[in-house]
């Protein structure tokens, strides 16, 4: 009983000296390898079974940022630019749906230049306002979190889009309003508007909004927002319009 008792003590000990040799030589090791901060991260890694390509936080925000700031200012420039509203198909600002029947028959009485100048006088109005667009955007990517950010990634395909309508779409809207009302008056528009559609609800019972600046902001921001939108999907999927080395390191995997 006693040598038995001998042997496995004897036993133990060897187990905890070869584990205490095996610990020495790992810290060892981290210790030599100092020409690296991520040495020990590199470790940690390998152990959790994680590629050493996995991308850090830092890089993923930063990637979103310039992603975010790529797609606004290129957005905005497209609006903003001459015919940018006006020859766009999709963005085009019209009279709207409940002033339809107004427009037919003043196109019957031979007013159909003052409607068309009028539709051409909203969206000079909204390329005028976009031109304030790409700064608010700006400012509301710089504040954007680390966590905003790993979200935005993993979220759906305008994910960046609807974070940035809802940071953003107070101070748009501040910004355009003013614009646009002073567009409207150089070419009288707002009087014009007012004056026909006060008299015009006044005997329909389906009324139009007299506030023609509300209505052009509104149309205005839809339309900056979609087009950041499309920004966001060719930076997403499209390799070609992955212009930077950081934007294909985030996007491109």
């Amino acid at each position: 009983m006693k040598k038995l008792f001998i042997l496995v003590s004897f036993s133990l000990i060897s187990i905890i000296h070869a584990d205490a040799q095996r610990l020495k030589g790992l810290l060892n090791k981290i210790s030599k390898d100092t020409s690296s901060g991520s040495s020990v991260s590199k470790m940690i890694n390998a152990a959790a079974g994680l590629s050493k390509d996995t991308m850090s936080t830092n890089t993923i925000a930063s990637g979103l940022k310039e992603a975010l700031q790529i797609g606004t200012e290129r957005g905005a420039a497209k609006l903003s630019a001459a015919d940018g509203f006006f020859k766009n198909a999709a963005l085009k600002i019209l009279l709207p749906a409940e002033a339809k029947q107004v427009e037919t028959k003043l196109r019957a009485l031979g007013l159909g230049k003052q409607v068309d100048n009028a539709i051409l006088s909203m969206n000079r109005a909204a390329e005028d306002a976009s031109k304030s667009a790409a700064p608010i955007f700006i400012n509301a990517i710089k504040r954007m979190t680390i966590q905003d950010a790993v979200g935005i990634l993993k979220g759906g395909d305008f994910a960046a889009t609807n974070y940035l309508k809802g940071k953003t779409t107070a101070g748009l809207t501040e910004a355009f309003r003013p614009v646009i009302e002073q567009s409207l008056a150089k070419v009288g528009a707002t009087k014009y508007w007012n004056t026909l559609f006060s008299t015009y609800n006044t005997f329909s019972t389906q009324k139009v909004n007299t506030d023609l600046s509300a209505y052009v902001t509104e149309k205005a921001l839809f339309g900056i927002f979609q087009e950041v939108s499309l920004e966001e999907q060719k930076i997403r999927k499209d390799p070609a319009a992955q212009t930077t080395a950081l934007l294909k390191t985030v996007f491109g995997k």
